[in-house]
């Protein structure tokens, strides 16, 4: 074994013991970024360039700090974003409620779509939707302002940035001057109940931002917003998706009946077979 392999077999013995979930490929990912190489280049790394700002930021990880907020990077479908303090880490999972979404879009009768990523956060969303559906025009909408400005950063960066317009707004009332028109309205909310915040990783309850935490004692009520909110923007026929929390899945299409104009209403699985996201449609006139 060479020198660099037996430190990131230390590095992740010692991760490991911190209670890391993914102790091999966080002392990976660190030593990539140290290195300023991607992870599957570790080999090209010399041995001699090994040095002490790997083991600083092992045991900033060891103390259950972000990886993402070490490297200030995430990696998102297709993207690389800028991450750090004050905005919500992108998740695997959003990756399939976002597949979704740009298949939908893909899939209608459109020339140029419309659509709402309520709650950016990072940008994540709001940039997936704009590189993977070249014609749509994606409006991303965040109350808060430092997440906002991470997530001007991202969409500066992306490539896109004619095609996606950064809102500063509550999703509730945001973008009234597009009522009745949005093709698609997609949003990852806070769910996660207030009686839960003992059982969450350290990772998530002291780094994220608490506004994209927590949702009420049932982590539902930004989902009960949202059907007013997509009620209002969707066009007849538009769709919306919903990223949501275990275990929710079964009480979230009542919220979404019939009798307000929802059809279609659907809970969708993530990569581990779990309900993720929920997705519906405005009814046709």
């Amino acid at each position: 074994m060479n020198f660099l392999l037996d430190e990131v077999a230390r590095a992740t013995l010692r991760l490991a013991e911190a209670g890391v979930p993914s102790p091999r490929t966080d002392a990976e990912e660190l030593a990539a970024f140290v290195h300023g190489v991607r992870r599957g280049e570790l080999h090209e790394v010399a041995d001699s360039d090994f040095d002490a700002l790997y083991w600083e930021c092992v045991a900033r990880r060891a103390a259950r700090e972000p990886l993402q907020h070490i490297t200030g990077r995430a990696y998102f479908r297709y993207l690389e974003l800028q991450v750090g303090p004050g905005v919500f880490v992108p998740r695997p999972e959003t990756e399939i409620m976002v597949g979704w979404a740009i298949d939908t879009l893909r899939a209608m009768d459109v020339a140029d779509p419309l659509v709402a990523d309520l709650g950016t956060g990072s940008g994540a969303i709001a940039i997936s939707i704009a590189q993977e559906v070249p014609r749509s025009r994606v409006h991303a909408v965040e109350l808060d302002a430092e997440a906002l400005n991470w997530a001007k950063r991202n969409i500066d960066a992306s490539g896109h940035a004619d095609r996606i317009t950064a809102h500063q707004a509550d999703m509730r009332s945001a973008l009234a001057e597009f009522d009745g028109r949005l093709d698609l309205v997609i949003c990852n909310p806070p769910y996660v109940p207030t009686a839960e915040a003992g059982q969450i990783p350290p990772e998530v309850v002291q780094h994220d931002p608490a506004p994209a935490l927590w949702a009420g004692a049932d982590g539902l009520d930004a989902i009960r917003d949202l059907e007013a909110v997509g009620r209002r923007l969707l066009r007849p026929g538009g769709a919306m998706a919903i990223e949501h929390g275990d275990g929710q899945g079964i009480d979230i299409p009542r919220l979404f009946p019939e009798e307000r104009g929802w059809r279609d209403v659907r809970n969708r699985k993530d990569l581990a077979h779990r309900d993720r996201f929920v997705v519906m449609r405005r009814a046709e006139d």
